[in-house]
């Protein structure tokens, strides 16, 4: 699809790779911006319109369905992360709460525009996901779970939108140099770069975008004859 003079509607957008979306997006002219945060007076780039939504809360959801109807782009961001591994003894309570936002809180904002989608002509989802979503180490294992259902997700709905002519595009990288990798010593790349990989991506009606060096060196692995989710020799 084509960016200008479009609507869309980004999650998460207060801040990250979510205000840069926003910002990109206004840059190629797109015609309305709706910037979904947990507090609409957290947005404070210009030239966008602020929505409260809290994607965990199905009234938030709803209540931005019904206000933003002329939407025909969706940019699912909103994510969560918090370190550690599935035998640390929080982890069901880690991965339920990351799953929550991560998975079915995606699910529940597709759920939610498709059919709006569908009327304003079919339009697009673009589904934030992860290098993590196809490799889990264990250092981010709830995180890397729940982007990996996120991925089978946005499979999912790349065939049952399908009939509707809505494009789905799955956004891959590694680490981001936003607030959620604070902390993390890895080499990270800048949020404006993903974000025009991205929407450069959208635009040329790719299904996937693997937006950066590790995504694509991983997703060459994942034939190889040691595939590149299991452990590596040393």
């Amino acid at each position: 699809m084509k960016i200008k003079n479009t609507v869309a509607l980004v999650t998460g957008a207060n801040r990250g790779i979510g205000l840069a979306f926003a910002h990109e997006l206004l840059a190629r002219g797109a015609r309305k911006v709706y910037v979904g945060a947990r507090d609409a007076a957290s947005v404070t780039q210009s030239g966008v319109q602020a929505l409260r939504l809290d994607v965990n809360k199905p009234e938030d959801v709803a209540a931005a369905a019904a206000q933003a109807s002329d939407v025909a782009l969706v940019v699912n961001n909103a994510g969560i992360a918090q370190p550690g591994g599935f035998l640390a003894p929080d982890s069901e309570e880690v991965a339920r709460r990351i799953f929550e936002t991560n998975f079915f809180s995606m699910l529940r904002v597709s759920k939610a525009f498709a059919p709006i989608l569908k009327a304003n002509g079919g339009g697009a989802l673009l589904n934030v996901l992860s290098v993590a979503s196809w490799v889990n180490g264990g250092e981010l294992a709830a995180y890397s779970a729940s982007k990996s259902a996120a991925w089978s997700l946005t499979n999912a709905l790349r065939h049952e939108l399908a009939a509707q002519k809505t494009q789905v595009v799955a956004l891959h990288m590694g680490y981001v140099d936003t607030d959620l990798t604070r902390g993390l010593d890895a080499p990270k790349s800048s949020p404006e770069e993903i974000v025009r990989r991205a929407l450069d991506g959208l635009e040329a009606g790719l299904d996937e975008v693997l937006a950066d060096e590790l995504s694509l060196q991983v997703k060459r692995g994942m034939t190889a004859t040691r595939p590149s989710y299991l452990p590596q020799p040393s």
